[in-house]
């Protein structure tokens, strides 16, 4: 009998490779645009670039942590994730465009870009990060991008509420759950499309938008535009990008992306472990987390005081009640001063001041608490795909006195 992880290791092993084998004539043109600009210049852990590139094509990217010390995280510094890289520009041509709205509703839809903006427009800010932000730092080490702390960022996300344009469509009493797709496209016939679906009651949550605009501006090519999802508290598959088609359905999306990928288990597993699909569930809500910003891991800071600042969100509509922090490797903490705005779906941001007594290595540890309790763990549970990771950050300095 074949072993479920074995399956699926091998089935994204062959669809990373074949998707990668022949994105080139694909989307070589946007890459050389997005290698050609600022984001891309000296890109790397220790470079300038606020982006570090884990995988070139199609281009997935995360934000240089520093960058975190700004509440919203500019267009620019924003993390990159596709499975096969945007649409050409005739694809998503604004004269031709249109979100088609379909399957269970009593008014079929295919709304042009200026009818959508005749939708009441709402702005929410959000954070947006990656199922698999954090999946370098499980041991043992789980296949996939092996992101680290920046697949994560905070945006201002304008558009029209989903609820708005499923009410227009006319949601039938079957209708349980709504499918989406976007204008991206594998070049490989064998490489299953991305389609996600949401439940309902989350598809008609008032804060769940179509997003036109971020931080803004108009939506950049690389982050989803013309129209993308945008599903705050939970994790960023969920936001589909380039979005073209809603379907609402009596059930979940079927295929590769819903069925086998962004699932985990349902309870903590031993790694290793064998894991029946029916003990998994969809990858949704985002975990408490917290990240430290300043100073940054191998930086030599002075007798002080120091100043340890960082950002701190958690999932669903929930808030951050208490970020604390320990200069000692988690033998005392100290608790944070939580700064800026509070707005649900955002992160907060936080800072601390330390005094060191001494010279030397000092590990500086971060926790965050929500208003229901959640916390951090030191490390997360292991799990198959390398979801959901919420370890308490670790920052290494030199004291020098």
């Amino acid at each position: 009998m074949t072993n479920w992880n074995e399956q699926k290791i091998s089935r994204r092993t062959f669809l990373t490779r074949s998707a990668g084998a022949v994105a080139v004539a694909a989307t070589g043109s946007w890459v050389h645009r997005w290698a050609e600009s600022s984001e891309a210049a000296d890109a790397g852990p220790g470079g300038s670039s606020p982006l570090i590139v884990r995988v070139s094509r199609p281009l997935d990217a995360e934000t240089q942590v520093r960058e975190f010390v700004s509440w919203l995280t500019p267009n620019d510094r924003f993390f990159i994730r596709s499975h096969f890289g945007p649409p050409s520009e005739e694809q998503i041509d604004p004269a031709a465009w249109r979100l088609r709205v379909g399957g269970l509703v009593e008014r079929p839809l295919a709304l042009s870009l200026d009818e959508l903006k005749r939708f009441p427009e709402v702005t929410v800010t959000a954070v947006l990060q990656c199922s698999g932000n954090g999946r370098a730092f499980f041991r043992p080490r789980v296949p996939g991008i092996q992101w680290e702390r920046g697949a994560v960022g905070n945006a201002r996300w304008t558009g029209v509420r989903l609820a708005d344009v499923l009410a227009r469509a006319g949601v039938q009493a079957a209708g349980r759950h709504v499918q989406l797709q976007g204008a991206d496209r594998p070049v490989a016939a064998t490489v299953p499309l991305f389609i996600r679906s949401i439940p309902l009651g989350k598809a008609l949550h008032p804060d769940t938008l179509l997003a036109s605009r971020m931080n803004g501006a108009s939506l950049p090519l690389l982050h989803g535009a013309p129209l993308r999802v945008i599903a705050p508290g939970w994790m960023a598959d969920a936001c589909l990008k380039w979005l073209t088609t809603i379907t609402v359905s009596a059930d979940e999306a079927k295929g590769f992306y819903m069925e086998t990928a962004y699932r985990h288990p349902v309870r903590p597993v031993e790694p290793g472990a064998v894991v029946a699909p029916a003990d998994m569930k969809p990858v949704e809500a985002m975990v408490v987390k917290s990240l430290i910003a300043e100073p940054a891991a191998g930086a030599v800071v002075g007798p002080g005081p120091v100043m340890i600042r960082g950002v701190a969100w958690t999932g669903d509509d929930r808030r951050i009640a208490r970020v604390e922090v320990s200069m000692n490797d988690g033998k005392t903490w100290q608790a944070a001063r939580l700064t800026g705005e509070d707005l649900p779906y955002a992160w907060r941001s936080w800072q601390v001041v330390w005094q060191p007594k001494g010279s030397g290595p000092a590990e500086l540890l971060c926790r965050a608490t929500d208003d229901r309790g959640g916390g951090q763990p030191m490390a997360s549970p292991w799990n198959p795909s390398g979801f959901l990771w919420n370890g308490m950050d670790r920052v290494r300095v030199e004291v020098k006195t």
